[in-house]
């Protein structure tokens, strides 16, 4: 039998970025409204929790999580695979980086000392809708039983299987965080796409520098392809972008990072009861063309929290306009199909448009006339084929990873 019924008015599943997001704007003292109580599921340490990571996103000044973020840059560069370099101010935006044990380890403060919250780790094995609410179920490290009723539920797992898509591909990336012996970073710069490294036949590659200091950088390679690498592959072809491309001489790798983002048209249920709400990359967070999702995180919990606290239904709203949705996949499909060359594609489009409006585009909040200047420095013949194509095409079901 589980232990006694925890009761609350909003239960949390998953204590990621979205969870822990959504905890504290509902626990916050600011924002209005009555404040709900609320029970937040962490998973128990193990492979149910995620692994360590950075999250980057961008925004004008400083943002409610300054505290947790470890850099922040104006000034962006994109290097073309057949040479040239871009390079510009984003000002008013900053670039900023967040690794996930500060922003984990900011949150649980805070949390900890507002009422009203309670945290919980426990293996969640299952959500069940009810007419008056819904009912969350799980285990303990221990091999305790433990149930939450509450009003409304927002579970934020990583899906076990992704909607059907018209196109999927795979953002997967491994990092290194490096001391270098000679100081050769510039820490005003990011090397936001680095397109100087071998192009695979399929899909495309680049390098990503963030740099702390002039001696520390994490830097990546990444690929949007079908399929990931193996480890070999992908420490092959770090040691070829920081030797080959980069020339950083002798370093030391202090840590490491790897990750699999899905990039996909598919359209993600944000409801699946009554009572039961879908948030952060399970329900659609993640932009498709960039794999980017932290921003998208923050609008949600937001206008999840604002509805919560004003005692209105507390639906999510779409992470990203249905505009965006439409230009992610045609983009997609263009470059899965090889009708564009993604590196030629992107370097293009930041040698082209003001940087500020292009990471703007890419976050969803430039206006029709500025997407429609923007959509003319691509392939305009290859993408309207692709766009005309896309209604006809199905939708297959793929593994979420």
């Amino acid at each position: 039998m589980p232990e006694a019924v925890l009761d609350a008015d909003v239960a949390i599943v998953g204590a990621g970025a979205a969870g822990l997001s959504l905890a504290h704007r509902l626990s916050a003292p600011e924002g209005g409204g009555r404040r709900p109580t609320v029970v937040l599921l962490d998973a128990p340490p193990g492979p149910l929790r995620p692994p360590r990571r950075t999250w980057c996103f961008w925004e004008p000044g400083g943002g409610p999580y300054e505290a947790a973020v470890s850099a922040s840059w104006q000034r962006l560069a994109v290097h073309g695979h057949r040479g040239g370099t871009t390079t510009g101010c984003i000002a008013p935006l900053r670039y900023k980086m967040i690794r996930s044990d500060d922003f984990e380890a900011l949150v649980r403060r805070d949390l900890a000392a507002r009422p009203g919250v309670r945290l919980r780790e426990a293996a969640v094995e299952s959500v069940r809708d009810g007419p008056e609410g819904a009912e969350v179920r799980g285990t303990t490290e221990e091999g305790k039983r433990v149930a939450v009723a509450a009003r409304w539920v927002f579970d934020s797992r990583p899906l076990t299987e992704l909607p059907a898509a018209r196109t999927t591909l795979l953002q997967h990336f491994r990092g290194w965080f490096v001391r270098t012996e000679r100081p050769v970073f510039d820490p005003e710069v990011v090397r936001l796409m680095d397109f100087r490294t071998p192009q695979p036949a399929h899909g495309l590659s680049f390098g990503y520098v963030l740099p702390t200091g002039t001696h520390t950088a994490l830097v990546e390679y990444t690929e949007f392809s079908a399929a990931p690498l193996s480890t070999d592959a992908y420490e092959a072809a770090l040691r070829h972008y920081t030797q080959d491309v980069l020339g950083l001489g002798g370093l030391a790798v202090t840590a490491t990072e790897t990750g699999v983002i899905p990039m996909t048209d598919a359209p993600f249920a944000r409801r699946t009861g009554r009572a039961v709400f879908r948030i952060g990359a399970a329900g659609g967070a993640t932009r498709p063309s960039t794999g980017y999702t932290f921003a998208a995180v923050q609008r949600q919990t937001r206008a999840i929290a604002a509805a919560c606290r004003a005692g209105r239904r507390p639906v999510p709203p779409p992470p990203h306009t249905a505009r965006s949705r439409a230009m992610d996949a045609v983009m997609l499909r263009a470059l899965d199909t090889g009708r564009v060359d993604g590196a030629e594609f992107f370097a293009r489009l930041f040698q082209r448009v003001p940087l500020e409006r292009l990471l703007r585009f890419l976050d969803g909040r430039t206006r029709v006339y500025e997407d429609l200047s923007i959509g003319l420095h691509t392939p305009v013949l290859p993408m309207l084929r692709t766009a005309a194509e896309l209604p006809l095409l199905p939708r297959r079901s793929a593994p979420a990873r």
